[in-house]
């Protein structure tokens, strides 16, 4: 197998028009103005399982042969390419089974066995389950559906960015995520094709740098580990895509878990929209070096919005922790009627909101003493700075505490 010329993207996107999304490109006036580049993003998790799987999964599935398509087909996935891969399947009349990791989130499992699929949980990695894979289904007859090594797989992935081109052809830069490089190898071949000045940025999580340790030689860049964008925590970088992105790529850049939180966060609060690890992970990339895209013309693959739901609330709220809008506040008191009221009143004055309070008498060391911890809501860091010396200057000895877990200052 070789990866797809020009003509076979052009020929997926006829494939699968009126079956994927032709999701919108739109400009971000707020990133823009934050970065100094021209932000365009690609909201790929508009698609109806929520990521740009549904352009491989369809473009494959749709090709299968009569007696392939009987036979059934079979996939290993760590989410997103799980639940194409089932709703495609079923939408053809096509019995589907789907090998996942083990540590695969149970919203992604969940849905892939909603989506119609048999789901078995085998491997701690993508490379597990697919070596259960190759060992147990393979010699039943079934299609292999890969997530990323096949050209087929590649020419869908790659509308996406024969579309962005098609809607902003002025964009100088795409920054793409890579996971087993399905998508950025798809892409790459689509914008050069038209552009062949564009520059293509690759952004692999740090402990994920699959194809940046195998174009240096050195696979003990590789570390493994939790990451928060498991839908790019991909160990080995596929055999087809990895020349096209030493061919294609002109960098490739990691991002750290921290990052993409961040990214998480302002897209939620920017853009109104709920995006995936994965997903997040180019804008991370031009917020952690905004200097390196100023004046450019950028387009951002928005990859997938398939976060677990408790994982969002907490990227959420430490987001809110790190702008300061969620205050830990420990406030020493006298233990005499009337002063928690005097206390929350003064919080109140400030503008500020009381989200949580714990009365402490017990361990304060103070004889008639007690303290007060409490989680405070404010409008930003000059607001939450302004609460604290508001409670100072009414006589308060007042300490800044980590959500209420160690003193800061």
């Amino acid at each position: 197998m070789t990866a797809p010329t020009i003509d076979a993207i052009r020929e997926a996107a006829r494939t699968i028009e009126g079956q994927v999304v032709r999701t919108p490109c739109l400009h971000s006036r707020v990133l823009s103005k934050l970065t100094g580049a021209e932000v365009w993003l690609k909201f790929e998790n508009f698609q109806f399982t929520a990521s740009f799987k549904d352009r491989g999964a369809a473009n494959k599935l749709l090709s299968l042969t009569g007696v392939e398509r009987r036979a059934g087909v079979c996939a290993m996935s760590a989410g997103n390419h799980a639940q194409a891969v089932a709703y495609r399947a079923t939408q053809l009349g096509i019995r589907s089974t789907i090998v996942m990791p083990k540590t695969t989130p149970f919203s992604k499992v969940r849905g892939t066995r909603e989506l119609g699929a048999e789901v078995i949980l085998q491997g701690t990695n993508l490379a597990e389950s697919q070596d259960w894979l190759e060992a147990n289904l393979r010699d039943k007859g079934l299609t292999l559906v890969h997530p990323y090594d096949d050209p087929v797989i590649m020419a869908g992935a790659g509308t996406c960015g024969l579309e962005m081109l098609e809607a902003v052809p002025e964009l100088d830069t795409l920054v793409i995520p890579i996971g087993g490089g399905g998508l950025f190898a798809g892409c790459a071949i689509a914008a050069h094709a038209l552009n062949p000045k564009i520059r293509l940025v690759g952004v692999e999580t740090a402990g994920y740098c699959s194809a940046y340790a195998a174009l240096k030689g050195d696979p003990s860049l590789v570390k493994g580990g939790s990451t928060i964008a498991e839908g790019i925590a991909v160990k080995y970088i596929g055999k087809l895509t990895l020349p096209v992105i030493k061919q294609h790529a002109t960098e490739l850049v990691r991002v750290e878990d921290a990052q993409i939180e961040r990214a998480i966060g302002l897209l939620a609060n920017v853009e109104k929209v709920v995006v995936e690890g994965a997903g997040a992970a180019a804008l991370a990339a031009l917020l952690a070096d905004p200097a390196k895209y100023a004046g450019r013309k950028v387009g951002l693959v928005v990859t997938g919005g398939n976060i677990d739901p408790r994982m969002l609330a907490s990227v959420l709220m430490r987001q809110l922790v790190h702008e300061q809008r969620l205050i830990g506040l420990s406030v020493d008191i006298e233990d005499t009627p009337g002063v928690l009221a005097r206390v929350a009143g003064r919080v109140g004055e400030s503008g500020g909101n009381i989200l949580q309070v714990h009365h402490e008498r017990l361990s304060s060391g103070l004889a008639r003493g007690a303290t007060l911890e409490m989680l405070v809501e404010a409008q930003d860091e000059a607001h939450a700075s302004q609460i604290v010396e508001d409670l100072r200057a009414a006589g308060w000895t007042v300490r800044r505490v980590h959500s209420g877990f160690g003193e800061l200052e």
